[in-house]
């Protein structure tokens, strides 16, 4: 997509230039991703978009799709600290978010509490098959992921920004699983999910990982020009048709409201939130930033449209009895809007 103006909606031309660097950074981004992983464009580009737009995502796939390498190669690329957290049954949360311990001060042999800080402590966390792990420990986690700090003992720490957290869950294996609660599910902006490689990929994998070392990542980015980049984001302007379509598009999947499709009346059991919309409108405008875009379009909020929305569309019986996924409704409706 070509960067482009609109009359109504002009940027200061630093912000103008700060599109075009970060438009630029975005593909070198992608070029270096390349040289680790084989394929996956789509996750790769929503990865960014959620970094970007300051969200949180959660990676559905089944096992050896190199979601953790991928995870760990964005760090790498963005020279950001990475930490991995297995989630496991017997994982408490003191495991996440760390803990005190007794040391002695060496002042007269006294002992003293001190706070060790656990792997939630980086700028970009993957949560590992976070339903493995109990109730209490996911909230844990998911109070780190809102509130950007975490609570220990009745003392309270400050994440340091850029914290960025990507859960994955494995969705053929459901013994000995906690699933995420519908509302915890909707603190993730995104849902991407990550699926299996085409027949001339799968032949390029094997070829990269059966040879000789990879190749190392360059940094392009410190923490500092992310944060930058990530306010950037918020001042890319919308027009206020994208704000009414993504207003009505999830009031649609709400089977209580008048506006509802019957179709979606018979199939739906609860639908999206006021937080769907909200990262509607952020998802289009990390999009359009990305690709060098001066303003967020249709075309951008329709791309993002089902990552949001997938996740926070429940399905009754009735969906189910006739092969409708949440996938599917959010699909359907979003043609049908395109259609009116």
């Amino acid at each position: 997509m070509e960067p482009y103006h609109d009359l109504n909606h002009q940027l200061p031309p630093d912000d103008v230039a700060a599109i075009d660097e970060l438009g630029k950074t975005y593909q070198a981004f992608r070029t270096e991703l390349g040289k680790a992983i084989v394929g996956q464009d789509i996750v790769i580009e929503q990865l960014a978009i959620c970094l970007f737009a300051r969200g949180h995502a959660l990676l559905m796939g089944v096992p050896g799709l190199a979601k953790t390498l991928l995870v760990s190669s964005v760090a790498q690329t963005f020279d950001l600290s990475f930490n991995r957290i297995q989630f496991t049954p017997d994982l408490m949360p003191a495991d996440i978010t760390g803990t005190d311990i007794i040391q002695e001060s060496g002042v007269g042999g006294k002992r003293e509490f001190e706070f060790i800080k656990g792997p939630v402590f980086a700028n970009i966390v993957l949560a590992d098959e976070i339903n493995r792990a109990p109730a209490k420990t996911q909230s844990a986690m998911l109070e780190a992921m809102q509130e950007n700090k975490v609570t220990v003992l009745g003392n309270t720490y400050t994440l340091l920004p850029p914290f960025f957290v990507l859960a994955t869950q494995n969705p053929i294996e459901q013994e000995g699983t906690y699933p995420l609660p519908e509302a915890q599910l909707d603190r993730f902006m995104f849902l991407i999910e990550v699926g299996y490689p085409s027949a001339n990929e799968e032949k390029e994998i094997a070829r990269a990982t059966t040879g000789s070392a990879r190749q190392a990542l360059n940094h392009l980015l410190d923490g500092e020009k992310v944060i930058a980049f990530q306010q950037l984001v918020r001042r890319v302007p919308v027009p206020e048709h994208l704000y009414d379509y993504a207003v009505k598009i999830v009031r649609k999947t709400r089977p209580g409201e008048p506006e509802s499709p019957q179709w979606i009346k018979d199939t739906v059991g609860w639908g999206a939130g006021p937080r769907a919309v909200q990262y509607l409108i952020l998802g289009a405008k990390s999009r359009a930033a990305l690709r060098g875009a001066y303003m967020a379009s249709l075309e951008d909020l329709e791309a993002i449209a089902p990552a949001v929305l997938t996740h926070r569309v429940i399905t009754n019986f009735s969906a189910e009895s006739q092969g409708m996924t949440s996938k599917k409704i959010v699909e359907r409706l979003i043609k049908e809007m395109r259609d009116e």
